[in-house]
Order: C-alpha cells, then structure tokens, then sequence
C-alpha cells in the first residue's frame, strides 16, 4: 500500500538562499516555513516565507516558534547559530560545499533528505548539459583572457573555488587560482594591490557580497590604469545572489555572466 505522505522534514528553516532555490526548484516549497532575509531567489520566497536569519546571524526564537523539523545552513560561519538551534533540540544540518562537484553533492545530498532522488537527479543532469555546453563553447574561443574575480574590495579577497572553477568552463584563466582552493576567504585576501597589476587581467569582474560594485574605485587604485581590463573598459559586475551563493544560481545565471564577459573579450567584441 502505498502511502499518502511524502517522506523527510515537513518544516524547514533555509538560513541560506541555494537551499531556498533548490527546494523552490524541485517543487517542495511547501515544506520551507522560514528563510534568510537575503534571499532574492526565487523572488515569490520574499513574499511567501518569514524571513528568520541573516548569514552570521538569526533570530533564534522566531525559529524556535516555527518549530522545524530541520534547519539548513551553509559553511563553519553559521556553526554558532547551528550550536545553539541543536542546544535547543532542533535537528540541524550545515552543508559546506566549494566547488562544482560539491555543489552537485550538496544538491543530491538534500534531494535524499526530502525523499526526491529522482527529480533532483534530473535536474542534476540538466545543469550537467549546460556546463559541458559551456566547456564545448570555450574550447572554440580564440584565446582564453585573463579574469580577476573580487569577492569584496576592503580588503581585496579574490573569488571562492566554485567560481574559479566556473570562470575556467567559460572560456577564461583565473589570474589568481592558486588562492581559489581555500576554503577561507580570509585565505584568499590580496594584501599587495600591485600583485593583480603584476598579474596584468584582461577582464575584472566585482561580486562584492551583496555591496554594489563600482568600477570607478577600481579604476582609481595606484598603478591599475595599465591594467588590460582597465585599459580597455573590461570591468563588469555580477551580482553575489547570481554568483556566490553554491547552488543553482551559479551553475546557471553566474556562468551564462561569465561566458558572456569572456566570449566578448576573446573576440575582441562589446558585451
């Protein structure tokens, strides 16, 4: 006899945003009943979940009141918050995926919680395509510029391994990929502003954490006017809610930005 109810946690609590998406994804929204306040995708979530958490911090009673059944989190810097929800009583699971293929693990690991294997090895697939479609594209551009990705500006941090590891399926070499692998960002700052004009980029991209980016900041650093990217006006932004979050945002939305910024640069084109 097969049964009515759908298996895993009925209530949880996203305290960040890839797990907002990718249960929106899958079509288990019902099962959210509070989110970060930083969530902006899917936009609906704003309108439909409380908002309970920020990134480092959360409103503990507000979860509590909700009564979850699990709390999602991503990465050491909300192990306080996971501390004193599982103090608390509440099951609680932090993920802490950095690259591409943890992203996948992230995604098929959730997709097991809630009982959802199939639909979530579907869309697993489907963003396989679509960076092998990306890898294929590259392979065909005539050179493969120089990228540096600022995660934040003060102080400089250069980006997280995902986003190194996507800048590479685009087309592009990470100027500073040797830093990529930390999983810290506290690993990746760039204390010598001179070591990105030794690195020459063709291409600089902002993601600064939610702040807007401001090319004219960049462009105003000592010595960066004979840097190729700003010599040529190649400074764009992609926002952090597109890039930095590791779930589906940067398998689609963030690498489409990039592939785009690289594919004009290579051939010398206008984005």
């Amino acid at each position: 006899m097969t049964s009515a109810f759908k298996s895993g946690p009925q209530r949880i609590v996203c305290l960040t945003t890839e797990t907002t998406e990718l249960l929106y994804l899958l079509g288990e929204q019902a099962r959210i009943v509070g989110i970060s306040g930083f969530t902006v995708r899917p936009p609906q979530a704003r309108l439909e979940k409380p908002k309970v958490s920020a990134f480092t911090s959360a409103n503990i009673d507000k979860i509590l009141k909700l009564q979850p059944d699990l709390v999602l989190g991503f990465s050491e810097l909300q192990a306080p918050i996971a501390a004193e929800l599982i103090r608390a009583g509440v099951a609680v699971h932090i993920f802490n995926q950095r690259s591409v293929a943890e992203i996948f693990d992230f995604m098929r690991m959730l997709g097991g919680m809630i009982g959802v294997e199939a639909a979530v090895h579907t869309l697993i697939k489907h963003y396989e395509r679509g960076i092998e479609a990306a890898r294929i594209v590259a392979e065909h551009l005539p050179r493969r510029p120089r990228v540096y990705f600022e995660e934040w500006n003060e102080p400089m941090i250069s980006g997280i391994r995902w986003v190194s590891e996507l800048i590479a399926i685009a087309g592009g070499e990470d100027c500073f990929a040797e830093l990529a692998v930390h999983p810290s960002a506290q690993q990746r700052i760039i204390a010598d502003p001179q070591e990105v004009v030794r690195r020459a980029p063709d291409i600089i991209i902002g993601s600064w954490c939610g702040k807007k980016f401001r090319p004219a900041l960049v462009r105003s650093r000592p010595g960066w006017d004979t840097i190729p990217a700003v010599r040529n006006g190649r400074l764009y932004e992609i926002k952090s809610s597109d890039i930095l979050q590791p779930g589906p945002a940067a398998l689609t939305d963030g690498l489409h930005q990039l592939q785009t910024f690289i594919a004009a640069c290579a051939t010398d084109e206008p984005v």
